[in-house]
Protein backbone atom coordinates (compact mmCIF):
# COMPACT_ATOMS: atom_id res chain seq x y z
CA UNK A 1 0.00 0.00 0.00
CA UNK A 2 1.31 3.42 -0.54
CA UNK A 3 1.88 6.57 1.20
CA UNK A 4 -1.26 7.88 -0.66
CA UNK A 5 -3.57 5.15 -0.50
CA UNK A 6 -2.65 4.65 3.33
CA UNK A 7 -3.54 8.61 3.87
CA UNK A 8 -7.00 8.02 1.88
CA UNK A 9 -7.68 4.93 3.48
CA UNK A 10 -6.92 7.10 6.97
CA UNK A 11 -9.22 10.10 5.73
CA UNK A 12 -12.30 8.00 5.14
CA UNK A 13 -12.01 6.37 8.13
CA UNK A 14 -11.71 9.52 10.16
CA UNK A 15 -15.01 11.18 8.01
CA UNK A 16 -16.51 7.57 9.26
CA UNK A 17 -15.28 8.27 12.90
CA UNK A 18 -16.51 12.02 12.88
CA UNK A 19 -20.29 11.16 11.43
CA UNK A 20 -20.23 8.36 14.23
CA UNK A 21 -18.89 10.81 17.38
CA UNK A 22 -21.48 13.66 15.75
CA UNK A 23 -24.86 11.45 15.86
CA UNK A 24 -24.45 10.13 19.37
CA UNK A 25 -23.80 13.34 20.46
CA UNK A 26 -27.06 14.73 18.73
CA UNK A 27 -28.78 11.62 21.03
CA UNK A 28 -27.48 13.17 23.90
CA UNK A 29 -30.42 15.76 25.69
CA UNK A 30 -28.88 19.16 25.63
CA UNK A 31 -30.53 19.95 29.16
CA UNK A 32 -29.15 17.51 31.03
CA UNK A 33 -25.50 17.43 30.25
CA UNK A 34 -25.66 20.69 29.30
CA UNK A 35 -21.53 21.09 30.76
CA UNK A 36 -20.24 18.00 28.86
CA UNK A 37 -22.01 18.53 25.48
CA UNK A 38 -20.61 22.24 25.26
CA UNK A 39 -17.07 20.88 25.91
CA UNK A 40 -17.16 17.92 23.63
CA UNK A 41 -18.73 20.78 20.80
CA UNK A 42 -15.78 23.08 21.95
CA UNK A 43 -13.14 19.77 21.74
CA UNK A 44 -14.69 19.35 17.81
CA UNK A 45 -14.62 22.92 16.81
CA UNK A 46 -11.21 22.95 17.91
CA UNK A 47 -10.33 19.99 15.70
CA UNK A 48 -12.43 21.68 12.97
CA UNK A 49 -10.04 24.77 13.09
CA UNK A 50 -7.09 22.64 13.30
CA UNK A 51 -7.72 20.73 10.09
CA UNK A 52 -8.76 23.93 8.47
CA UNK A 53 -6.09 25.56 9.46
CA UNK A 54 -3.88 22.25 8.01
CA UNK A 55 -5.45 22.73 4.80
CA UNK A 56 -4.12 26.11 4.08
CA UNK A 57 -0.60 24.98 5.03
CA UNK A 58 -0.01 22.77 1.57
CA UNK A 59 -0.75 25.51 -0.54
CA UNK A 60 0.94 28.35 1.60
CA UNK A 61 -2.36 30.27 1.77
CA UNK A 62 -3.72 32.12 4.64
CA UNK A 63 -5.87 30.50 6.77
CA UNK A 64 -7.19 33.49 8.56
CA UNK A 65 -6.96 32.19 12.30
CA UNK A 66 -5.42 33.52 15.43
CA UNK A 67 -6.48 30.93 17.54
CA UNK A 68 -6.84 26.83 17.30
CA UNK A 69 -10.37 27.45 18.10
CA UNK A 70 -13.25 30.21 17.83
CA UNK A 71 -15.13 32.25 20.28
CA UNK A 72 -18.16 31.29 19.59
CA UNK A 73 -19.61 28.12 19.97
CA UNK A 74 -21.32 26.85 17.03
CA UNK A 75 -24.62 24.78 17.18
CA UNK A 76 -23.90 21.17 16.98
CA UNK A 77 -25.89 21.49 13.38
CA UNK A 78 -23.75 24.06 12.40
CA UNK A 79 -20.42 22.00 13.37
CA UNK A 80 -22.05 18.82 11.82
CA UNK A 81 -22.24 20.18 8.88
CA UNK A 82 -18.64 22.37 8.53
CA UNK A 83 -16.68 18.29 9.98
CA UNK A 84 -18.24 16.77 6.65
CA UNK A 85 -17.40 19.43 4.46
CA UNK A 86 -13.95 19.69 5.96
CA UNK A 87 -13.46 15.73 5.66
CA UNK A 88 -15.13 15.63 2.15
CA UNK A 89 -12.57 18.68 1.96
CA UNK A 90 -9.45 16.32 2.64
CA UNK A 91 -10.77 12.93 0.50
CA UNK A 92 -10.52 15.54 -2.46
CA UNK A 93 -7.47 17.11 -1.54
CA UNK A 94 -5.90 13.34 -1.83
CA UNK A 95 -7.78 12.41 -4.79
CA UNK A 96 -6.12 15.83 -6.99
CA UNK A 97 -2.55 15.82 -4.80
CA UNK A 98 0.31 14.46 -6.98
CA UNK A 99 1.88 11.95 -4.93
CA UNK A 100 5.85 13.50 -5.54
CA UNK A 101 4.35 16.76 -3.58
CA UNK A 102 3.54 14.60 -0.63
CA UNK A 103 7.24 14.24 0.75
CA UNK A 104 7.90 17.51 -0.31
CA UNK A 105 8.52 20.23 3.04
CA UNK A 106 6.24 23.17 3.40
CA UNK A 107 7.38 26.15 5.53
CA UNK A 108 4.26 27.66 7.86
CA UNK A 109 3.48 29.65 10.86
CA UNK A 110 1.94 28.28 13.90
CA UNK A 111 -1.35 30.25 15.38
CA UNK A 112 1.39 31.28 18.18
CA UNK A 113 3.55 32.49 15.52
CA UNK A 114 6.20 29.80 15.71
CA UNK A 115 7.69 28.54 12.79
CA UNK A 116 7.66 25.42 11.33
CA UNK A 117 8.15 22.88 8.54
CA UNK A 118 6.21 19.80 7.78
CA UNK A 119 5.85 17.53 4.83
CA UNK A 120 2.56 17.61 2.89
CA UNK A 121 2.09 13.62 4.15
CA UNK A 122 3.17 14.64 7.64
CA UNK A 123 0.79 17.67 7.75
CA UNK A 124 -1.93 15.05 6.83
CA UNK A 125 -1.08 12.36 9.37
CA UNK A 126 -1.11 15.28 12.14
CA UNK A 127 -4.58 16.08 11.28
CA UNK A 128 -5.41 12.34 11.34
CA UNK A 129 -3.76 11.47 15.11
CA UNK A 130 -5.12 15.42 16.13
CA UNK A 131 -8.48 14.16 15.34
CA UNK A 132 -8.38 10.87 17.20
CA UNK A 133 -7.14 12.43 20.01
CA UNK A 134 -9.84 14.86 20.34
CA UNK A 135 -12.66 12.35 19.81
CA UNK A 136 -11.16 9.90 22.34
CA UNK A 137 -11.09 12.84 25.32
CA UNK A 138 -14.82 13.24 23.84
CA UNK A 139 -15.49 9.55 24.74
CA UNK A 140 -13.93 9.22 28.47
CA UNK A 141 -16.71 12.71 28.29
CA UNK A 142 -19.21 10.35 27.59
CA UNK A 143 -18.54 7.45 29.66
CA UNK A 144 -18.28 9.86 32.39
CA UNK A 145 -21.96 10.58 31.89
CA UNK A 146 -23.07 7.32 31.56
CA UNK A 147 -22.70 7.07 27.25
CA UNK A 148 -21.64 4.50 25.46
CA UNK A 149 -19.17 5.90 23.06
CA UNK A 150 -18.83 5.04 19.36
CA UNK A 151 -16.40 2.28 19.39
CA UNK A 152 -14.46 4.01 16.17
CA UNK A 153 -11.52 2.29 15.47
CA UNK A 154 -9.34 1.95 12.36
CA UNK A 155 -9.57 -1.61 12.96
CA UNK A 156 -13.98 -1.14 13.50
CA UNK A 157 -14.06 0.53 10.43
CA UNK A 158 -12.18 -1.64 8.11
CA UNK A 159 -14.09 -4.59 9.21
CA UNK A 160 -17.76 -2.54 8.82
CA UNK A 161 -16.92 -1.17 5.34
CA UNK A 162 -15.39 -4.47 4.23
CA UNK A 163 -16.89 -7.43 6.08
CA UNK A 164 -14.92 -10.07 3.70
CA UNK A 165 -12.16 -9.20 5.42
CA UNK A 166 -13.57 -11.57 8.43
CA UNK A 167 -14.27 -14.27 6.11
CA UNK A 168 -10.44 -14.05 4.61
CA UNK A 169 -9.19 -14.43 8.09
CA UNK A 170 -11.06 -17.57 8.95
CA UNK A 171 -10.35 -19.29 5.45
CA UNK A 172 -6.73 -18.51 6.30
CA UNK A 173 -6.90 -19.99 9.68
CA UNK A 174 -9.18 -22.70 9.11
CA UNK A 175 -11.25 -21.67 11.94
Amino acid sequence: MSALDLLRSLFVYQAWANGELLQKLAKLDPRMHVDQRHTAIRLLNHNLIVSRIFAAHPSGTHHGYASDNTEDTPTLDELSADVAAMDRWYLDYLDAVPTKLLSQPVPFVFTDGDKAMMSRQEMLTHVVTHGGYHRGEIGRILVQIGVTPPWDTFAVHLHQTDPARRLQVRERVGA
